[in-house]
């Protein structure tokens, strides 16, 4: 049998500027680089998805699909991927069925071609609508499996999932370790099993913040991995990807490495460079470093540097400690969820109310949330205490069902909303609407009713988050604003004592 070399993706349109520099990139810079990415050869350009779009309507000034049509005409020869968070889209919350099945649609017509789509809790319910949405558009599903630890997960449960995923009539898998936290030789089990049981390819996807990630990848391509994901320097390594050319060098000499041209990758970290001085504001050392904070907490490398900086501003400063050590009991608490968008973001914000104010004194509504099943089936079970006092607080039992089946379908209403509004109704615009309503409106204003171009100059605006709802009626309520992973949240809180 002939040896195959393993296949790079390459993140640093998406995952490397989200990881290193709070997802600032503009299109305008991703011009100077993306025509040479496309010329590498590498097996898939991350270029969309994730936080890019959240951050392109609420930082940049840019409308989404504007970008992607950008980019498909700079590279045109390298598949494009996106990440895609189930029914959660590209958001924090839950979506209904047409609305996921609109976002896919169009982004498979303005060229996105392989779409990894994920959910938080491993619940595949979450992705059921997504994946046929993509394989009803011709493309490339990949369905994923997000890694973490917990006296609940084993590699044999992974595994599991990924049988489970060749079922549901996926083209590829995908190992996602958002935190950094898979040890090599637990890579190799995961990926040997996985070889073992599905025909599908194999890929793995790790962040070099606790410093393992460039050896977890020689474990997993050992194992038989088709394809790992790397970026490129100074947007890799640290909380992002382990660098290409880093990568490389590591497989000296290996039956498998492939051949990658190395002038064309010095070239581009030397563009890269520029534009990671450019991005200065958003960047920090904490980021470019291992940290072993994220073995003992499980918590993703951007959302530690976020945390130290917003206790900070909330004279927390002295308590970061707590806050961090709170985070795995409320992940206990809440059936051992993985840490990742948007389950991060909720455990944080609920340990930070947990040391501030007394464990669950004020139970903020997203945790509440995934108490009571609205975020879909936990790994372990909810702390009954927990979710008895959900159930008091919210007046609701625990749903069982999945989550999207409680929601009614929305196109209708938004494309009828968006032409009231005076706003383009197709469903490209339908579908951020209901994503992101405020930010869609301002980029509007701000162009006087046209659409963005890609690629203007990066200017950041406030957000105005809608005052959550909090349980129980006739308290008055504080609020308290968190930046976590780059996304700013505004939480109330009953005022104590």
């Amino acid at each position: 049998m002939s040896i195959v070399p393993v296949v790079f993706n390459n993140t640093v349109l998406r995952d490397g500027h989200q990881s290193l520099a709070a997802t600032r990139m503009s299109t305008r810079q991703m011009e100077a680089v993306a025509p040479l990415l496309d010329t590498v050869g590498f097996g898939a350009l991350e270029t969309w998805g994730g936080a890019t779009i959240d951050s392109g309507v609420r930082f940049l000034s840019e409308f989404p699909f504007a970008r992607l049509d950008a980019l498909k005409r700079l590279a045109p020869k390298t598949p494009h991927m996106m990440l895609l968070r189930g029914q959660n889209i590209v958001q924090y919350t839950n979506f209904p069925d047409d609305v996921v099945e609109a976002f896919v649609a169009a982004a498979a017509r303005h060229g996105m071609d392989i779409f990894r789509v994920f959910d938080a809790l491993n619940d595949l319910r979450n992705i059921e609508t997504a994946i046929r949405a993509v394989k009803k558009a011709g493309r490339h599903a990949q369905g994923t499996v997000c890694y973490t630890t917990s006296p609940v997960h084993t590699p044999e449960m992974f595994i599991e999932l990924g049988v489970q995923i060749e079922a549901m009539g996926c083209d590829s898998i995908c190992v996602k370790d958002m935190a950094g936290l898979l040890p090599p030789y637990v890579a190799y089990q995961i990926v040997r099993g996985l070889k073992a049981r599905v025909k599908i390819p194999v890929i793995v996807h790790t962040h070099e913040t606790a410093g393992f990630g460039a050896a977890a990848y020689y474990a997993a391509i050992e194992a038989g991995a088709d394809a790992v994901d790397t970026s490129i320097s100074p947007f890799a390594n640290g909380t992002g990807q382990p660098d290409t050319w880093r990568m490389l060098q590591a497989l000296s000499t290996h039956p498998r490495r492939p051949g990658y041209d190395a002038a064309k990758l010095l070239k581009l970290r030397e563009e890269l460079t520029r534009i990671y001085a450019e991005l200065s504001a958003y960047t920090s050392h904490r980021n470019e470093v291992v940290d072993n904070d994220a073995l003992t907490y499980q918590v993703p490398g951007g959302m530690l540097s976020n945390f130290r900086n917003q206790l900070k501003e909330q004279k927390m400063a002295d308590r970061f400690a707590e806050v961090m050590q709170e985070m795995p009991y409320v992940r206990q608490c809440l059936g051992w969820i993985p840490l990742v968008t948007p389950t991060s973001q909720i455990v944080g914000v609920q340990a930070m109310l947990n040391v501030k104010f007394g464990r669950w004194k004020n139970f903020s509504p997203e945790a509440m949330k995934i108490a009571l099943g609205y975020y879909g089936r936990t790994p372990g079970p909810i702390d009954p205490e927990v979710l008895a006092l959900a159930e008091k607080l919210s007046g609701k039992p625990r749903f069982t069902g999945r989550p999207a089946d409680a929601l009614e379908p929305r196109m209708p209403k938004l494309r009828a909303e968006l032409a009231q509004k005076g706003l383009p109704a197709d469903d490209e615009h339908g579908v951020i609407y209901a994503m992101f309503p405020q930010e869609v409106e301002k980029l509007y204003r701000a162009d006087a009713g046209k659409a963005a171009a890609p690629g203007p100059k990066p200017e950041i605006k406030t957000p105005e988050p809608a005052q959550p709802v909090i349980p129980g009626t006739g308290k008055k309520i504080s609020r308290l604003a968190l930046t976590i992973d780059g996304r700013r949240h505004q939480v109330s809180v009953e005022e104590v004592g």
